[in-house]
C-alpha cells in the first residue's frame, strides 16, 4: 500500500522547516518536532552549548542514547530497519543544517 507524501511545516527553535511526510503520519511528525524543539531549547537555555548545529547534534545523540538504553532490543545492530531509519534521519538533519548554515 503506497502512502502519499505530503509536506508538513514543523517549527523548531522559532524556525520553520518543510518536511515530506507520509499521509497519516503527520501527528507523529508534529509530536516528534515538539519533542526536538523542547530538548533543543533545554540545551540552548543551559548556556553550555553554542550554535544551533551543535545543539541539534547533542539532541540527536541524547535521543539516540535514550532510545538504545530504553529498549535493549532497539539497538541498530539488532534491527536493520532501525539502522536504516537512523541513517535517513541523519541525512535529513545534515541537509537541514547545511541549508541553514549562515
Amino acid at each position: 500500500m503506497d502512502k502519499h507524501i505530503k509536506p508538513v511545516i514543523v517549527r523548531i527553535l522559532d524556525k520553520e522547516y518543510m518536511v515530506a511526510c507520509p499521509e497519516g503520519e503527520q501527528e507523529a511528525l508534529l509530536a516528534s518536532s515538539r519533542r526536538i524543539d523542547k530538548e533543543m531549547r533545554k540545551i540552548r537555555d543551559s548556556g553550555k552549548v553554542l550554535g544551533t548545529d551543535r545543539i541539534a547534534v547533542m539532541v540527536a545523540l541524547n535521543l539516540a542514547h535514550e532510545l538504545m538504553h530504553g529498549n535493549h532490543n532497539a539497538t541498530p545492530a539488532a534491527n536493520p530497519e532501525m539502522l536504516e531509519q537512523l541513517h535517513t534521519l541523519q541525512g535529513r538533519i545534515d541537509v537541514i543544517l547545511e541549508k541553514h548554515k549562515a
